[in-house]
C-alpha cells in the first residue's frame, strides 16, 4: 500500500470526525506520518516486549492502534478533541483512569463513546449495536466513583474519546488494554487486506464487518446453519429479508451501514467463491441473524490498484 495514498486515507478519516473548523489544525499538528501509519499495520506492535507498558502523549486528534497508557496535558484551550482507538478485529477495548484533572463544573468533559462517530454517523449503526445510544456515551464528570474505578469496555474492536478541557496544564491519563473477543461482531478493518470468518452463535443481532477501502472481495463460505432452502437464489439484489438469515453486501462513504447502498444480498448457504470488486470508499459485509441458527460467513480482501479502480469507478452507491 502506497504511503502517499494512506496519508490521504487518514487525513480524510480525521477531517470527517470533527467540525470544519477544526480540519485545519490537522495539518499543524505535532502528529508525525509514522505513528499514524500504525493503525494501519501490526508491526509495532510485535516490536513491543509484553512485559512492558506502551506510554506516549496524546494529542488533540489522534488515532491509537495499541494498548497502552496515555497522557494529555492541555498546552491551551483544547476543544472538539476526538480519540480514535482501533484493535485487531478479535479484539475488544477496556479503558481505566489512572489520573484525571479537569474542571467539570466550568464545561469541561471527557467522553468516551462505544464505537466511532464521523460525519453524523456512527458505527455501529443504531440497529446493529446492542445497547441504545445514550448507554453508548460514557461520561466520565457524570459518573460515580465505582464507574470510575471499574474503567470502561468496548463492545468491538474500536472506541473513540471525546474531551474539551479549557484550562492550560489540565489533563488526564488513561490505561488501556485489549482483550480477546471470542465471537467478534461489528468490526473495522485495520488493513486493505485480510481474511476473517464472523460467526454469530444463534443471537438475535447484526454482525458488521467494514472495509475503508476500495477492495477486491471474495466470499468463500457462508453458513446459516440450517439446510439449504433450494427456493432462495444464491445471491440475489432485489432482497432477502423474508429468509430471517442471510448477508448484506453494502457500500457508501460514510460509516452508518443505514446510510449505505445495497449492493447484492445472499441468501442460502454455499461453499465455493463469489468475487467481485468494489470501488467504495466504504465496504460493508453485514450478517443478519435471526437467532436460530449459528451464522458464519467466510471471506478475503485485498486493496484494488488504481487501474481496477478505473475499471470499476461508477459502481459504488453514494448516501
Amino acid at each position: 500500500m502506497e504511503r502517499a495514498f494512506r496519508e490521504r486515507l487518514l487525513f480524510a478519516l480525521l477531517c470527517l470526525s470533527v467540525p470544519r473548523r477544526d480540519c485545519r489544525y490537522i495539518e499543524d499538528n505535532e502528529v508525525t506520518q509514522d505513528e499514524l501509519f500504525s493503525v494501519l499495520n501490526s508491526d509495532l506492535k510485535r516490536e513491543l516486549p509484553d512485559a512492558s507498558m506502551y506510554r506516549r502523549p496524546l494529542r488533540c486528534l489522534d488515532m491509537v492502534a495499541l494498548e497502552g497508557q496515555f497522557t494529555f496535558t492541555a498546552a491551551r484551550p483544547q476543544r472538539g478533541c476526538a480519540s480514535f482507538f482501533i484493535a485487531e478485529p478479535n479484539k475488544v477495548f477496556s479503558l481505566f483512569y489512572d489520573h484525571v484533572n479537569i474542571n467539570c463544573r466550568g464545561g469541561d468533559f471527557i467522553k468516551v463513546f462505544d464505537g466511532w462517530v464521523m460525519k453524523g454517523q456512527r458505527f455501529p449503526s443504531l440497529q446493529d449495536h446492542p445497547l441504545p445510544l445514550h448507554q453508548r456515551y460514557v461520561d466520565y464528570c457524570n459518573s460515580d466513583e465505582l464507574s470510575r474505578r471499574t474503567g470502561v469496555r468496548s463492545s468491538q474492536n474500536v472506541f473513540m474519546l471525546f474531551f474539551h478541557i479549557r484550562n492550560a496544564g489540565d489533563g488526564f491519563t488513561i490505561t488501556v488494554r485489549q482483550h480477546l473477543n471470542p465471537f467478534p461482531c461489528n468490526i473495522i478493518s485495520q488493513t486493505p487486506e485480510g481474511r476473517f470468518t464472523m460467526v454469530v452463535p444463534q443471537q438475535h443481532r447484526n454482525c458488521s464487518f467494514s472495509i475503508i477501502y476500495p477492495v477486491q472481495l471474495q466470499i468463500s463460505a457462508f453458513s446459516l446453519g440450517r439446510s439449504s432452502d433450494p427456493a432462495l437464489p444464491k445471491m440475489s439484489v432485489t432482497g432477502c429479508s423474508d429468509a430471517g438469515d442471510f448477508v448484506e453486501l453494502l457500500g457508501g462513504s460514510g460509516l452508518d451501514t443505514s446510510h449505505m447502498s445495497p449492493i447484492a444480498e445472499l441468501c442460502s448457504s454455499f461453499t465455493g467463491p463469489t468475487q467481485m470488486k468494489i470501488g467504495c470508499d466504504n465496504t460493508v459485509l453485514r450478517l443478519v441473524s435471526s437467532g436460530r441458527f449459528v451464522n458464519s460467513l467466510t471471506f478475503s480482501y485485498n486493496l484494488l490498484d488504481q487501474h481496477d479502480l478505473n475499471s470499476v469507478d461508477g459502481f459504488c452507491f453514494t448516501e
